[in-house]
């Protein structure tokens, strides 16, 4: 496994550096200790070819005035907090709010916009990349002195995971996800319309006007929202169902059932051939396919057209600190909170 690094721009007086795996089949991943966000991933499509399938920027300066969670650790808390506020132990906490009137994505100056430490390792079948934080109490609002350590693996089986560590001196909230965009058909001037999605999910979470989830899961079952049979994303871009036409698309958290035999989630491009099937042991997938590009910011010095990514951000379910029945986002200074995601490629002729 082979590891290299190079300069990648300067924040505050700091180098970052931007580090690359290459694993011994050419498959390699990009990622910078900015946000820890993974810039680039190349693999080949059925003729062989090696493209870029994830969106990113090949300067700092693109990551630090737009700010697109582009591959990025997000944290402590993905998604939104409705109004930003939470009881914990008792006590009532307020969040920055950076996202009209609630919490998004861990606040204005969240786990994406900090420089983390790398340490780099490798062995004969993997490489590593482990980025390191320690988030001060207080920070964004949020209590305790928290730890983390997110680890990027490449494996010489053409597989991605993200192991997810974190420790807390008062209890706090985590809920911390990677914000990966593919567009495997290796073109950010293309959209996805036509990658199909399969998905382990019988139901998702109703959102309201703000994009807070109601505490409401619909099934999925005659709606757009039904992966649970690969299905072209398009269907839901100009579909009228009313949760669809709310986002133009989807930003819709997906429950997901974990089943032994299947991948959580499969995303694949039939005109390239490739492939990625996630496997996680979070409860919810993020889907975000949305509207938003209008061709002004450009990934690699080329143009993005509307719907030209889509993530698969594996978590638990947004707002769920103030839903009885979301699950567990909270930490505590005896727990150690550990998770893995894992994106597995390949390519199908």
């Amino acid at each position: 496994m082979d590891i290299s690094s190079k300069d990648f721009g300067e924040l505050s007086g700091q180098v970052i550096q931007e580090y690359t795996l290459t694993n011994q089949h050419g498959i390699s991943l990009s990622a910078i200790n900015y946000g820890a966000a993974v810039t680039s991933i190349q693999i080949p499509d059925k003729n062989g070819l090696y493209q870029n399938i994830v969106l990113g920027y090949t300067n700092l300066n693109e990551y630090v005035s737009y700010r697109p969670y582009y591959g990025a650790t997000v944290g402590r808390v993905a998604g939104r907090i409705d109004k930003g506020k939470f009881t914990l132990e008792g006590k009532n906490y307020q969040l920055e709010t950076n996202d009209k009137t609630n919490h998004s994505h861990g606040g204005i100056n969240g786990f994406d916009t900090k420089i983390w430490t790398v340490k780099t390792e490798s062995t004969e079948n993997e490489g590593h990349l482990v980025f390191t934080y320690n988030s001060p109490h207080g920070e964004n609002g949020y209590p305790g002195n928290l730890t983390v350590k997110v680890t990027y693996t490449l494996r010489e089986s053409n597989e991605w995971k993200i192991s997810y560590q974190a420790t807390t001196d008062k209890t706090t909230l985590f809920n911390p996800t990677n914000h990966v965009y593919f567009n495997l058909s290796g073109d950010p001037t293309k959209s996805i319309n036509q990658h199909t999605l399969a998905l382990t999910s019988k139901y998702f979470a109703e959102l309201k006007e703000d994009y807070i989830p109601t505490g409401t899961l619909l099934p999925v079952k005659g709606t757009p929202f039904d992966f649970t049979t690969a299905d072209t994303v398009n269907k839901g871009f100009e579909s009228t169902h009313p949760q669809n036409k709310l986002v133009s698309g989807y930003d819709h958290p997906f429950v997901l059932e974990h089943l032994a035999d299947k991948p959580e989630a499969t995303l694949y491009d039939q005109k390239s051939g490739r492939r990625v099937q996630m496997v996680t042991d979070r409860d919810a997938v993020v889907i975000f396919a949305v509207n938003t590009l209008d061709g002004r910011h450009t990934n690699e010095g080329t143009s993005e057209e509307h719907y030209a990514g889509i993530t698969l951000e594996a978590q638990n379910l947004p707002n769920a600190i103030n839903q009885k029945d979301f699950g567990k986002v909270t930490l505590s200074p005896d727990e150690i909170f550990q998770s893995e995601t894992t994106y597995r490629f390949d390519t199908m002729l």
